[in-house]
């Protein structure tokens, strides 16, 4: 024999109680069937209570929609004839009790404890004749007669020895199919209608089975099982296949709706394994809840829940240290009003203990704790105790958590990186819990944060803003969207692109933006854009493992990275403003990256795609000592310079630049020396030392008053120069030399110029585009370390980007 629960969506519409009908009627062994309400008319008939004892009149139209309700479900549910006539007269007399009731409570305008539960009572009792009827074979039984509760801490509690009692007389013989109310029960001494609280049908069939010794408990609702979180809140989320007893009891306390939590205790008891399964999807395996689970290791984590409308309550003082009975007065105040406490957290030095209550409880809790402490708080010893609301607590549970070190440490830590402030926690000696307040604001950016970190998620998700759609921020999303699926299939990352920018268009998509047509979403789709929108749409996203990519050359785009950084949010900058602005702003940049304990990289600010400042950094970071920096950092200009010829002007090899996707927009930036003094104050920081711009000397080979003006005023003047440069191309020629545009940084001294090499010199070879530096250490003092490679253009300069944002990852 198994009992077998359904839920109110099981039996809420037409097609899902012909669900119920087909897997009643498919089971092989006598079954008990304990039935919900139809879905929403338990809340239907509080509703209506409420508004009949106002006196308003409209409850007679909420009254008529319950009603027709039921009898339109035994219309289209039971075939016409006399079975559907006398099940129509069984569901009328019904609802004639209940309007005389609501009649009665509307015209004394009260509505007292006793009133409700035999109000709510009438929707188990109509949808369980209702299924009785439907079921072949099936025989209806009132639950009233054999579920029976007595009066305790002011509350209605089961009696336990009586009602297994009653249950072994009434199912002493079984039928084959078995229909019973859940939810409802009566007072032992008077026979009152009461009952076992909301989700109270779970309730009903684990104390029928336990009573009878069933051979299996099924709870049929409307998902597949247990889930590893809230599938609501996060897409990731996927059914648990086994879980133990406590595990599911922990889940089920802390917020996970999927069984009511007093369900599994009288089961547990007797170890009658209970089966979650899906009404809608019967074929699903759903969630088996056993003892023992049958596999051993696996994950540590089993599930996450939560409760979001938490209140944490703390009494302190310093009256408290050493006073015995302080914990034991604050637990029975608490009790004497019917208040549950889910979460209590106390300090070693015993001056505070703070205990987790639901909202709704808030204020009655306080009042009780101020009474119950009066004399100590008027004394001081104690002080006036508040509430802090608008929280939320979270619990990840699993008994594999049992000894296995450092999973505290990592669920802090994960949600420190990620901004998340942890109010209180506690764990338990099990070790198969551990519970923690945070603002509610962030519940769903903690939720996803742990799924991802403890591997509950298929993938580890990155979710990246990129700003900047031009030569490189094009080419990071194509790169992005080529890598998409190789990354998840060999690496479990998943790289999701859930904002994109340009300088006047934003696109924001929590789930994510098509790559591949994200030019025209953008124009179709996107938002108007500014740096401080640009800014607040991020922050006001609070979505976990958060960067922000900036591919542009925007002063104001780089004025945000402080605000983003202090959100914990890690940026990834081609853009070298930031980091070649005041050395104070700088610093602090990397400050708060260092204290919020998320990224600020930028190594394509230096040769591209080249490993310079991770090279710098790996050889500070070992003990070795930045001497001297030597560089050719101009892609721009070193292909300038080896195009140059007899053939090829001057002024054309910066036209060719700049058509190749080598120089800025503006072409003057690079031959004013300006973006490889950028790179060599960004070099020399990343080296240890403290260097500004203006500390910089120049010597250039462009007159001043070429850079004044418009662009346009500087194509028409700059043919001026080509005859100069030949003239001097010549005597270079001739000489087996070549011009080399080179950043010096020795000795706390730095300079940028042309200057001229031969064919010993490292830097005489450097073709194209090349980047070229020489890093002179305290390890590698006569024979400096050398890195060469492209250092300039999109595509090199992209999978610079690309690289910074794998590092964050942790994916090599």
């Amino acid at each position: 024999m198994k009992v077998m629960k359904f839920g109110g969506t099981s039996v809420g519409s037409v097609n899902s109680i012909l669900n119920v009908k087909k897997i009643v009627e498919s089971s092989e062994v006598p079954v008990i069937v304990v039935v919900s309400a139809l879905g929403g008319i338990t809340d239907q008939l509080i509703n209506t209570s409420k508004i009949a004892a106002a006196g308003d009149p409209s409850y007679e139209k909420e009254f008529r929609e319950i009603v027709m309700r039921h009898v339109n479900m035994v219309k289209e549910v039971i075939p016409s004839g006399e079975r559907q006539v006398a099940l129509q007269r069984q569901v009328r007399a019904l609802l004639d009790e209940l309007k005389d009731i609501f009649q009665g409570i509307s015209l004394i305008k009260d509505l007292s404890a006793k009133t409700a539960d035999t109000i709510v009572s009438y929707g188990e009792r109509l949808s369980s004749i209702i299924v009785a009827e439907l079921i072949d074979g099936a025989k209806w039984y009132d639950s009233r007669k054999f579920i029976k509760t007595e009066f305790k801490h002011n509350k209605h509690t089961l009696d336990k020895e009586l009602t297994n009692a009653l249950i072994k007389e009434t199912f002493n013989a079984i039928h084959p199919v078995s229909v019973v109310g859940g939810f409802i029960a009566s007072d032992k001494v008077s026979g009152d209608v009461t009952n076992l609280g909301r989700g109270g049908s779970d309730y009903t069939a684990s104390i029928i089975a336990a009573a009878l010794d069933a051979s299996v408990l099924e709870i049929w609702t409307d998902v597949d099982g247990f889930m590893t979180a809230d599938p609501k809140v996060i897409s990731a989320a996927y059914p648990i296949s086994e879980l133990s007893y406590v595990e599911a009891m922990e889940l089920c306390n802390f917020g996970a709706k999927v069984v009511y939590p007093p369900t599994i205790y009288p089961v547990c008891h007797k170890e009658i394994p209970i089966i979650v399964k899906n009404t809608f999807n019967p074929s699903a395996p759903g969630t088996i809840i056993v003892k023992e689970k049958s596999a051993a290791g696996g994950k540590a984590i089993k599930g996450i829940s939560s409760i979001n409308d938490t209140s944490l309550i703390t009494v302190q003082g310093l009256g408290m240290v050493g006073v015995i009975g302080v914990n034991y007065r604050i637990f029975k105040a608490l009790a004497k009003n019917g208040i549950s406490v889910f979460m209590v957290s106390q300090a070693s030095s015993e001056n505070n203990t703070s205990i987790g209550v639901r909202t709704a409880d808030t204020e009655l809790a306080c009042k009780a704790l101020n009474e119950e402490f009066a004399k100590e708080i008027e004394m001081g010893e104690i002080s006036w105790v508040t509430a802090e609301s608008g929280l939320a607590t979270v619990a990840i549970v699993g008994e594999n958590m049992k000894h296995t070190p450092g999973i505290a440490g990592k669920l802090f830590g994960t949600l420190g990186r990620n901004g998340i402030n942890v109010i209180a926690c506690a764990q338990g000696a099990s070790e198969t819990n551990i519970s923690f307040v945070i603002d509610a604001r962030y519940l769903r950016k903690t939720l996803n944060v742990i799924h991802d970190s403890f591997f509950l998620s298929e993938y580890q998700v990155l979710n990246l803003f990129i700003c900047g759609v031009g030569t490189v921020g094009g080419s990071l999303i194509e790169q992005i969207r080529c890598q998409q699926q190789k990354l998840m299939q060999q690496n479990g990352l998943k790289l999701n692109v859930v904002g994109i920018s340009n300088h006047t268009r934003a696109l924001f998509c929590r789930e994510g933006i098509d790559l591949a047509n994200f030019r025209e979403d953008l124009k179709t789709k996107g938002i108007p854009n500014s740096p401080a929108i640009l800014r607040d749409e991020v922050i006001g996203m609070n979505i976990f493992n958060s960067v922000f990519v900036d591919c542009t050359a925007s002063a104001d785009v780089a004025s945000i990275y402080k605000e983003l950084l202090s959100h914990n949010i890690s940026v990834v900058a081609a853009n070298k403003i930031a980091a070649s602005s005041r050395y104070e702003d700088y610093f602090e940049l990397k400050q708060i990256a260092r204290h919020r304990g998320v990224k600020f990289l930028f190594e394509t600010n230096v040769g591209a795609g080249l490993p310079i400042i991770n090279t710098i950094n790996d050889l500070r970071n070992s003990g070795d000592k930045i001497l001297k920096i030597e560089a050719v950092l101009s892609g721009t200009l070193n292909y300038i310079f080896n195009k140059i010829s007899a053939d090829i002007p001057f002024s054309r090899t910066i036209r060719m630049a700049k058509e190749e996707g080598y120089s800025e927009p503006d072409p003057r930036i690079d031959l004013s020396g300006k973006d490889v003094i950028r790179k060599l104050v960004i070099l020399a920081r990343e080296a240890g030392y403290k260097l500004e711009q203006t500390d910089v000397e120049k010597n250039l080979f462009i007159p001043d008053e070429f850079f004044k003006g418009t662009l346009e005023e500087f194509w028409e003047k700059v043919p001026s120069l080509d005859a100069d440069f030949e003239a001097r191309r010549k005597v270079l020629e001739s000489e087996k030399k070549h011009w080399r545009f080179v950043a010096r940084f020795e000795e706390g001294k730095a300079s940028v110029g042309l200057q001229e090499v031969d064919f010993r010199h490292p830097f005489y070879g450097l073709e194209g585009s090349n980047n070229i530096i020489l890093l002179t250490t305290e390890r590698y003092c006569e024979y400096p370390m050398m890195i060469q490679g492209y250092g300039a253009g999109a595509g090199v300069t992209a999978a610079g980007v690309f690289a910074d944002i794998m590092s964050i990852a942790n994916i090599r």
